[in-house]
This record gives C-alpha cells, sequence and structure tokens, in this order.
C-alpha cells in the first residue's frame, strides 16, 4: 500500500501536548518532502494567537521543561513548519466560537482563512486527514 501524498490535519485542541505532537509530526511530514496542511480549529486555533493577545495560552512552563529535556519547543515547531513549507489554515467557525479576532493572530505566520469546506477542498484525494 502506497503511503498518503499529503497529511492534513485538524487542530482542534489546544491542550499544550496535543499541538506540540501536532507539530512534531507535521515538520516531519514536511521533511520528508509530502504537503502538509495544519487546520486550527475552536482552541487550538489560540495556539496562532500573537503574544499577550487575549486568550494567548501560557505553556512558559511546559516550554521550559521541554527545552530542559532536549525537546523542541512549540515555538521551535512552528519555525521548521514555517520552514519547510507546511500550510496554516484557521477556520473562521472556530475563531468565532472561541472568541478570537482575526486580528490577534500572529502576523509572522501566513494564514488562509476558511471553514472546514476549505480545509476538505484542500486535502487530497490520495492523503490522510488526522483529527488532534
Amino acid at each position: 500500500m502506497a503511503p498518503p501524498d499529503k497529511l492534513s490535519f485538524v487542530v482542534f485542541s489546544g491542550d499544550y501536548a496535543r499541538v506540540h505532537y501536532a507539530l512534531v509530526m507535521a515538520s516531519a511530514t514536511a521533511a520528508i518532502d509530502k504537503a502538509v496542511t495544519l487546520f486550527f480549529t475552536m482552541d487550538g486555533a489560540r495556539t496562532l494567537l500573537a503574544k499577550g493577545a487575549p486568550g494567548a495560552p501560557d505553556w512558559s512552563d511546559a516550554e521550559t521543561a521541554n527545552a530542559s529535556k532536549g525537546i523542541a519547543t512549540v515555538e521551535e515547531m512552528l519555525d521548521a513548519c514555517l520552514e519547510l513549507g507546511v500550510v496554516f489554515m484557521v477556520c473562521d467557525m472556530g475563531l468565532k466560537a472561541c472568541g478570537i479576532d482575526r486580528a490577534d493572530i500572529r502576523t509572522e505566520i501566513d494564514v488562509s482563512y476558511g471553514g472546514a469546506a476549505a480545509f476538505i477542498r484542500d486535502a487530497s484525494r490520495h492523503g490522510t486527514i488526522l483529527f488532534i
């Protein structure tokens, strides 16, 4: 069986470990030249909030713990994903549901906005969608 030609991740949870591992999987996939899209919705969208924005996650303890173990942080994984060409999408419905303003999304990350239909349209017919 051939491996999928693209991985598409729905990052639904704002839980640090889930977000971290979604970024790990996305960057690893992109590093082996497979296409990747990360679709951030609901509390997962908080991952992309600018530092200091209302509702931005404070993962400083988990980031410090990972860094002390030689494990890449969420910030490092975001940078890796950007460098490797991972596509970032943000769900408009998720933003509305969580009271997040588009203006509070990080400006250094090129994101596209849309809904579930836009995400499904972006997915590959020969790819895989993972819900995290």
